[in-house]
């Protein structure tokens, strides 16, 4: 299959093309970039998922916090039964 070389006004003007299609690119990439590394919008539009979320971390932290303590503390001492003397 031959094919027909192109004359170099073509070749610029595909170029030309070509640099300002990248260039659209690269600013619409910069503007997503920039969205997506806005830590603060992402938190006001997940809001309630980050709350649920820190909610279940702190139980779990707390519940951690608490078995530690028992362990280091020696945790519920039992109180004897008067029969178990």
């Amino acid at each position: 299959m031959a094919t027909r070389s192109r004359s170099p006004q073509e070749i610029r003007a595909s170029i030309e093309q070509n640099r300002q299609e990248l260039g659209t690119s690269l600013e619409k990439l910069r503007v997503e970039v920039g969205e997506l590394m806005d830590w603060r919008s992402q938190i006001r539009s997940r809001q309630r998922d980050f709350l649920i979320g820190a909610g279940i971390a702190g139980f779990v932290l707390g519940g951690g916090i608490a078995a530690l303590g028992a362990l280091a503390f020696g945790g519920r001492r039992r109180r004897r039964r008067q029969g178990d003397r």
